[in-house]
């Protein structure tokens, strides 16, 4: 029996491989934690149109309600990611989706938009705690070897719930209005949460430690982590910037699409969700940075081709973009986990910290260019920071210490 024991890929003595039953229920439980808490995270961004109509606000105005909740969790996740070395992975991240769901019934109830504004700040707050910590959980209970594949997973679930971030709030908003639509976003998110609840496997490989921010000066003094943290906050910075404000473009000249049509632009992030996964396992199999390097260059090109004013070249380059920005994403966050040799909790909450600015500052920052010089200044705006994020992997140094981390 003690034989059978040792053997299995299950067993206390070893990290959670691919075709374990444990990994099964990792993925399930963050693929439920993901659709939550990009649900809850993303819920405003199809509605901004409505909002700027509904509050009197202009277009760089209303993005704030995109940009106050993602730019809370940037400053959030380190607190939270260092409480989580005391506390455990679980426990923080169980207590976070919890929160979140509840402040979001509180969403529809606002009257004003200084009212939403607020509770969307405390809504990013909230929900920091599961993005803070599931990539060191990942990184603590999944064999390195198995880790891409996984971090790739977890993903998939954020992108399906940006989709349902934006798909169920647009749909229902045609017919019920602004109010209903966040209602019923905050009711399916709620549900995600109790799924996640039920299957999240407790931690097996945390030790509790001591809180030291002297680490976070660490991993930013290792120039790889820091490349990385770059690519979290330029690609995350365009990506968010297309999506909030591509909607303005479809709804005006020459496209004029009702916005219940417009919702389902969502359903890109599907496809997202699929090339994350594949991003993953791929760069376990080739390696990190040639997958990086092409899923930066994807999204530059899909970019390119929304360029002219033709719809069926935009929505082909979104879908391309969105694939790009995913795989980016999916293989820059599993290679902080790896990478970070202490910390890990930290090191991936610096990653979000970045990743999460980026969406807040350069999505706003994102509005002014439209503003000023409609779909081709804002196209070219993220075309830089994809430009940057292409340098910062392409200089990325593979270091002798990560190689046989890879190796081991």
């Amino acid at each position: 029996m003690t034989a059978v024991l040792g053997s299995s890929l299950d067993s206390p003595l070893e990290r959670h491989r691919t075709g374990s039953a444990g990994l099964r229920r990792i993925n399930l439980a963050l693929f439920a934690a993901g659709l939550t808490t990009f649900m809850s995270l993303y819920c405003t961004q199809a509605l901004l149109p409505q909002l700027s109509e509904a509050f009197d606000v202009s277009p760089a105005r209303a993005s704030l309600l995109v940009s106050l909740a993602t730019g809370a969790v940037a400053l959030a996740v380190i607190p939270i990611s260092s409480l989580s070395e005391r506390f455990g992975r679980t426990r923080v991240m169980l207590v976070s989706s919890v929160a979140s769901a509840l402040v979001g019934l509180v969403i529809p109830l606002c009257s004003t938009f200084a009212e939403l504004a607020v509770v969307r700040a405390v809504q990013g707050v909230a929900l920091a705690g599961v993005p803070a910590v599931a990539m060191a959980y990942l990184a603590d209970e999944v064999h390195a070897e198995s880790l891409g594949g996984a971090m790739g997973r977890y993903v998939a679930g954020t992108g399906i719930g940006g989709v349902l971030g934006r798909l169920v709030p647009g749909l229902v908003s045609d017919a019920a209005g602004w109010r209903w639509a966040l209602a019923a976003t905050a009711v399916v998110a709620f549900g995600f949460t109790l799924a996640f609840w039920a299957l999240l496997p407790p931690s097996r490989f945390f030790t509790p430690g001591r809180v030291d921010y002297r680490r976070l000066l660490t991993h930013l003094r290792d120039p790889g982590l820091r490349r990385l943290y770059l690519i979290a906050l330029t690609a995350m910075a365009g990506f968010v910037t297309v999506y909030n404000f591509l909607t303005y473009r479809l709804l005006d000249a020459p496209f004029h699409l009702p916005m219940a049509v417009v919702s389902l632009i969502a359903v890109m992030n599907l496809a997202g969700s699929a090339a994350s996964a594949r991003a993953g396992t791929l760069a376990d199999r080739i390696g990190r940075r040639p997958v990086l390097l092409g899923a930066v260059a994807l999204a530059a090109a899909g970019l390119l081709l929304t360029l002219p004013p033709v719809l069926v070249l935009v929505g082909v380059g979104l879908l391309i973009f969105t694939c790009g920005f995913f795989g980016t994403h999916a293989v820059a966050s599993g290679w902080v986990g790896l990478r970070a040799e202490t910390g890990r909790a930290q090191a991936s909450a610096l990653y979000l910290s970045a990743y999460y600015l980026g969406s807040s500052i350069g999505g706003s920052a994102g509005g002014v260019a439209f503003e000023h010089g409609h779909w081709t200044a804002t196209a070219l705006y993220v075309l830089v920071l994809y430009a940057v994020a292409f340098g910062a992997g392409f200089t990325l140094d593979l270091s002798v210490r990560l190689v046989g981390k890879l190796r081991g």
